[in-house]
């Protein structure tokens, strides 16, 4: 099996600790990662812009870079979701439709291609789980409240499975946290109300650690927490597994 790891830009730039996480958790979990260095971006921020013709020249070299890979593990269901969505954009090529079909987030990949349904190792902390519109919905990651009450999912299950874990049980089990990529940006108002809004459900309950799969969400969330100084650690689920499994 040939992997590739796509960290993405803004955990490139600002969390470089959660792509060493990962690529650290792949290795743990028997998975050997390359990291191509050409990488670049995966032309989502261009395309929630309405600038998507000009990303095409992006999309078409992320093909280029990851077409020789059985698959293509990222910590972020948003760039999964655009490379797997929006790359009909491009000709459907073999190449093209080769790399849509590889691109795996990384909680995805760990249950649903390496099948591992548990994780030894303990985390005795009270945590809340944010789940992305992208993981959720997109990708059909977790279950959707509005199909179904049951709180089920891949990152739940993995989560579960930790020693002394404690799930926070939020009022509100998968409102989006308002991020949206560039809609922080045009609609900032009403991104930062519905991020504090998600935020204080966690304090509501008690979260002491917010986790997710996704750190676009988390970092918007975490931008929140810091801003009101509220007692809540953010971490991406790559940093929490990587931590308690032993090399």
């Amino acid at each position: 099996m040939k992997v590739a790891l796509f960290v993405p830009c803004y955990i490139d730039q600002f969390y470089p600790q959660v792509g060493i996480a990962t690529l650290q958790l792949l290795e743990k979990l028997g998975v050997q990662a390359h990291f191509p260095a050409q990488q670049t971006c995966c032309g989502q921020p261009l395309a929630n812009s309405g600038c998507e013709r000009d990303a095409l020249p992006i999309y078409k070299h992320f093909v280029e870079t990851f077409s020789d890979y059985d698959y293509v593990v990222a910590p972020s269901g948003s760039c999964v979701y655009h490379v797997r969505k929006h790359f009909d954009k491009l000709d459907q090529t073999a190449d093209v439709q080769h790399v849509r079909g590889a691109a795996y987030d990384l909680i995805d990949f760990i249950s649903t291609v390496l099948n591992v349904t548990e994780i030894p190792g303990a985390f005795p902390h009270k945590v809340g789980l944010h789940l992305s519109c992208h993981g959720q919905r997109g990708l059909h990651q977790a279950n959707e409240s509005e199909m179904t009450p049951v709180r089920d999912g891949q990152l739940r299950r993995l989560m579960a499975s930790l020693d002394g874990i404690e799930l926070t049980q939020l009022n509100r089990n998968d409102e989006c946290c308002g991020f949206g990529g560039t809609f922080c940006v045009s609609e900032a108002g009403i991104s930062a109300r519905m991020g504090q809004d998600r935020v204080a459900d966690h304090v509501l309950n008690g979260t002491q650690v917010l986790t997710g799969s996704d750190m676009s969400c988390l970092m918007h969330l975490e931008g929140i927490v810091r801003r009101a100084k509220l007692p809540i650690k953010v971490m991406h689920a790559a940093e929490i597994l990587n931590g308690v499994v032993n090399g």
